[in-house]
């Protein structure tokens, strides 16, 4: 096979999964732009992450989050969505909105608020049973904003003792991938503000348990590709939840703020061996005032183009450089990959398996958000808290 063949191999096989809260009403703390046609229900929004795999091809899971996406019957939701050629994906916990986690849940000092927690988490275990979806993915806003609030390190023990109960409920094939803030909503301190704790606790639980990267939950100036190079070396990176940022958990469409940091991010997941099914590609976005499908289907192909120009990178050019401590040609062969337009590349490999070059443009032509803003009237339309 042919180095550009690879390449083309590599792409074809990449899936990213797309988040089903994104498909809704959602936008920041301040105000919600309502958007016309935009899901009424968990199988409205199958229906929109449908046509972004329709469209891009390799977008065929769909994340739900716990209870934002709850319904009666899973089993009939997963048969739902098989019917549109897609499948359920992570299961997102949800122990943040509820007026009891004011001081926390799985932290909180009452054990029943504790209790209810976890309860909830193995509630989301069951619902993956159900679904046959493999991950969990926990993040916690438990922590505190004043000093003396509570005893950080019990904070920990508790935390501890809760991941241990669920991480014991885990099915064979299922993992727990647990995400860390560095702050928001607590800003004195947070139970799991970075990837050391959260690598902490999953390396104590066990191979089932591992860390997801959201690329927008960092400090300023934080070396996320570092990050991403530790944990596939230490076989601990489960999954990453793509966004973007200019000051913090912006949540805008990935690569938006620094599409050269995501380049250099999945060129260490290249290196690393990261792009197997190992390592799940998520993406974790609120559009408050872009159109939400053309705005998922840009950013996966935001990180289709980062993950080209990872391919493309002459390893051995690099490998030599480096070795020979050739500072200059070393950073040249990695701006060479990156400044390649890669778009001439992705077209022929959609086209190559029958989708159109250009996927912004077909689902533009396909008249589907006129079809929805016409169909989904009446109701409560879906958005946080739905």
């Amino acid at each position: 096979m042919t180095e550009l063949a690879a390449v083309k191999a590599a792409l074809k096989t990449q899936a990213v999964e797309t988040p089903s809260w994104a498909y809704a009403n959602s936008g920041t703390r301040f105000k919600v732009f309502a958007q016309a046609g935009v899901p009424r229900n968990p199988r409205e929004k199958l229906d929109d992450a449908a046509k972004v795999h329709e469209f891009t091809g390799v977008a065929p899971t769909v994340a739900l989050h716990i209870p934002w996406d709850k319904v009666d019957d899973y089993t009939a939701l997963a048969q739902y969505a098989q019917e549109r050629g897609v499948t359920l994906g992570a299961i997102n916990s949800n122990t943040f909105q509820d007026d009891d986690y004011r001081l926390g849940s799985i932290c909180h000092p009452d054990p029943g608020v504790r209790r209810k927690a976890v309860d909830h988490l193995l509630e989301c275990i069951d619902i993956m049973d159900a679904t046959g979806s493999r991950d969990l993915k926990l993040w916690f806003a438990d922590g505190t904003n004043y000093p003396g609030q509570d005893d950080i390190r019990e904070r920990q023990d508790r935390l501890a003792e809760g991941l241990a109960e669920v991480y014991g409920r885990l099915g064979d094939g299922q993992r727990m991938l647990l995400e860390y803030k560095l702050f928001e909503p607590a800003f004195y301190s947070t139970d799991v503000p970075d990837w050391g704790t959260a690598y902490a606790h999953c390396l104590r639980l066990g191979e089932k348990a591992q860390v997801v990267v959201d690329t927008g939950h960092h400090a300023p100036g934080t070396n996320i590709e570092f990050i991403v190079a530790t944990l596939l070396r230490e076989r601990k990176l489960g999954g990453f939840d793509f966004n973007s940022r200019f000051y913090a958990d912006d949540d805008l469409m990935v690569g938006a703020a620094d599409p050269f940091q995501l380049f250099r991010i999945m060129h260490e997941v290249v290196r690393g061996g990261g792009l197997g099914p190992g390592v799940a590609f998520m993406l974790d976005q609120c559009h408050n005032i872009e159109a939400k499908i053309p705005a998922i289907i840009r950013s996966v192909m935001n990180v289709q183009e980062a993950t080209a120009k990872a391919l493309l990178v002459d390893r051995d050019a690099l490998v030599a450089a480096q070795r020979s401590g050739d500072v200059l040609e070393a950073n040249a062969v990695l701006m060479d990959a990156y400044n390649t337009d890669v778009r001439p590349l992705l077209a022929e490999v959609r086209q190559e398996v029958g989708l159109d070059p250009d996927p912004i443009a077909a689902y533009r032509r396909s008249g589907w958000a006129e079809k929805i803003a016409v169909e989904r009237v009446g109701g409560q339309q879906a958005g946080w808290g739905a």
